[in-house]
């Protein structure tokens, strides 16, 4: 190669090679934006379907609202007129989107009180059932579904996929009502030990009220975790058996390190990324799920008062409590979308 014919390479090595990596930008934002934004029309399209959808439970609120009494054509025409019953359906649908949308879902039949202030008066009652079992059976069912894995077709595995399947098919309500008859009723010479229900037994203050309403809180809380651990013990259970032949384990044992290390530092974390979603799918369904253990315990929560709305119908009052519980769903949904690519950059892409 001669010597002139050098800086033409130089200059061709130049044009050809790469430049400089321009960094792109982070895919995380649109997917921030299209999760928040798909959140925002689930919520509209359940405030309309509330609308609609409780106007089709047969019977007349106002007649339900006068116990039965001989009440006049006049009266009942009043009644109405008060709730706004006496408009026609489109002018009662829009009436109430524009109240909704500013935090108003108008004014229970039967309590005569806005459906906010009833909704704000259950809610900590429900979040207290709720959160305690939901600590619960998210602590065991990671637990048990750990140990299942790590020591999975052994027999302590069958027995713990065994009765999580089993108590997971179980309807609450009857468990709740079967538990009701063995220790609170009492059977044969099991005398009855906790309370038939409520929240708690009156006339008592301070630490005793607390042990008191600890002492109503187990059963419904023990119906919850028996219903709910076994989904997150099978979810773990099958994240980890998948983690258990990577390469990495594998790695990980050949540098000596102990097998409980090797679980609890390398394959556990990553096995918890299905688990992760679970749980805030559980937080989001399981305010909406206590509506038959609250009615079977006589529970004074959202489930509760969802059940005597409904029996009436308190019009107001249903839509409302629906609109929480989706909303509950659609918000926890959201969260473990936007959780999730934090954990596993490769969803956002």
């Amino acid at each position: 190669m001669t010597a002139d014919a050098t800086p033409a390479l130089v200059e061709d090595k130049q044009q050809t090679a790469p430049g400089p990596r321009v960094r792109k930008s982070s895919a995380y934002p649109r997917y921030l934006a299209g999760k928040v934004a798909g959140a925002a029309v689930s919520l509209l399209a359940v405030l309309v379907t509330s609308f609609f959808l409780f106007r089709l439970i047969p019977g007349d609120p106002v007649k339900t609202m006068t116990g039965g009494r001989q009440v006049s054509a006049e009266q009942l025409a009043a009644y109405r007129e008060e709730f706004g019953l006496d408009l026609p359906l489109w002018r009662q649908f829009t009436d109430y989107c524009g109240k909704a949308l500013t935090g108003d879902f108008g004014t229970s039949y039967q309590f005569r009180s806005p459906v906010v202030d009833k909704i704000t008066e259950a809610l900590p009652n429900t979040l207290l059932l709720t959160g305690t079992a939901f600590a619960l059976y998210t602590a065991l069912g990671i637990f048990l579904g750990t140990r299942s894995a790590w020591r999975h077709g052994r027999l302590g595995d069958r027995v713990n996929t065994g009765l999580a399947l089993t108590l997971y098919s179980i309807p609450s309500f009857w468990l709740g009502l079967l538990l009701i008859i063995v220790l609170s009723v009492g059977i044969g010479p099991l005398p009855g030990m906790f309370p038939t229900g409520g929240m708690e037994s009156g006339g008592k203050e301070g630490f005793a009220y607390v042990l008191d309403v600890a002492h109503h809180l187990v059963l419904p809380v023990v119906t919850l975790v028996a219903v709910e651990y076994g989904q997150t013990l099978l979810v773990t259970r099958s994240a980890l058996l998948d983690e258990m032949g990577s390469d990495y384990l594998t790695t990980a044992r050949a540098k000596g390190l102990r097998d409980d290390l090797v679980r609890r530092r390398h394959a556990v974390p990553n096995a918890l990324l299905p688990t992760v979603t679970l749980i805030f799918i559980n937080l989001g369904r399981t305010v909406a799920g206590v509506i038959l253990v609250e009615t079977v315990f006589s529970w004074p929560g959202l489930g509760g008062l969802f059940y005597q709305a409904l029996s009436v119908p308190d019009l107001p009052l249903v839509q409302g409590l629906f609109f929480v519980f989706a909303a509950a769903v659609i918000l926890m949904n959201t969260l473990a979308d936007l959780v999730y690519p934090l954990l596993d950059p490769r969803v956002a892409r």
